[in-house]
């Protein structure tokens, strides 16, 4: 789609005319170029790419365009209203500041109301701001974005009863981040993650813009990754739980029941009704893993078996068992 208006504007796909509004507003107010002095670059490059996507997108018209066939669509499909093959409004982004603030709060030392005299391009309809060359103003506003870097990746141990019941997570961070001065400081947050039933070692829980920020350049992503604690009692494989089970030769000949708690606290009992030799395995249908993209449904849990031969057997011992055998 390439520009991703949305996003610029931090506001989902469903965001209302309202939306559009305070999402603006805020945007606008922290990154006019008049209240970053000493960032002004990246702040009067911001600032237009915040105008631009609020005068698309506030515009049912453009909007639905955008939607349909992306930032190619507007400049392919310009609106009778505007001579400019991009599509987009012949206002400058100070002209849709105005429309917000009126008269400037920030002394913009400007010759009218709300107009500033710090963008050249800006001058007027047909002549500046979006009405310009869409394609030299957007490459040249992209070489000069600040770059974004690479995810912060961490893991989040959790444990089997976590991923079979679910959990909140609650996670308290610290990080770096650049004020609306360009200065650098620091700031706590807590990050509440929601552990799905089922979820597997690897999965990962994203927070956009979370990571540090440095001087000229955009926040990281953070990045959780769900990494499993060793249990105990059972071992995971996919969506099943494996177990191992000792049971005496006279249980695996006789038959018996093995009793397993479950991760869900409740306790299980197992009926063996098969002659168990070394490695048998009994599979137990639903008693597993919860599958996330299956709800209502479970792996299997799988009981392995390891017989425990006597040591010792008196003359009467073997003879008996040999007779039982048929030896």
């Amino acid at each position: 789609m390439g520009v991703d208006y949305y996003n610029i504007l931090k506001v989902d796909k469903n965001a209302t005319e309202d939306d559009l509004k305070k999402a603006y507003r805020k945007l606008a107010m922290k990154w006019h170029p008049d209240k970053n002095p000493n960032n002004k670059k990246e702040a009067e490059a911001r600032f237009k790419q915040i105008s631009e996507a609020y005068a698309v997108l506030s515009d049912p018209q453009r909007r639905n365009v955008y939607d349909q066939l992306g930032e190619q669509g507007l400049k392919e499909r310009p609106s009778p209203e505007t001579e400019s093959p991009s599509g987009f409004y012949p206002r400058s982004a100070e002209d849709i500041f105005a429309e917000f603030f009126g008269s400037s709060p920030l002394n913009f030392g400007s010759s009218g109301p709300g107009r500033s005299k710090r963008f050249p391009s800006d001058g007027g309809a047909g002549n500046g701001g979006f009405s310009g060359d869409l394609n030299s103003r957007t490459h040249s506003e992209r070489a000069n974005m600040p770059k974004k870097p690479p995810p912060v990746e961490t893991k989040l141990p959790c444990s089997l009863e976590e991923l079979y019941s679910g959990s909140t997570r609650k996670m308290k961070i610290s990080r770096t981040v650049v004020d609306a001065y360009g200065r650098e400081i620091k700031e706590t947050e807590i990050l509440s993650i929601e552990v799905k039933p089922g979820w597997k070692k690897g999965t990962k829980i994203t927070f956009p813009d979370k990571g540090n920020q440095l001087i000229n350049q955009l926040p990281a992503d953070l990045v959780f990754v769900i990494d499993e604690k060793p249990h105990e009692l059972f071992k995971r494989d996919g969506n099943d739980l494996i177990v191992n089970q000792k049971i005496s030769l006279a249980e695996a000949i006789g038959g018996t029941s093995v009793n397993i708690k479950t991760l869900y606290k409740r306790s299980l009992s197992v009926p063996v009704k098969n002659i168990v030799s070394p490695g048998y395995e009994l599979v137990v249908a639903n008693e597993g893993m919860p599958i996330t993209k299956e709800p209502g449904h479970r792996g299997d849990l799988r009981i392995i078996f390891e017989v425990k031969f006597p040591t010792k057997l008196t003359p009467e011992q073997r003879a008996a068992l040999k007779r039982a055998l048929g030896g």
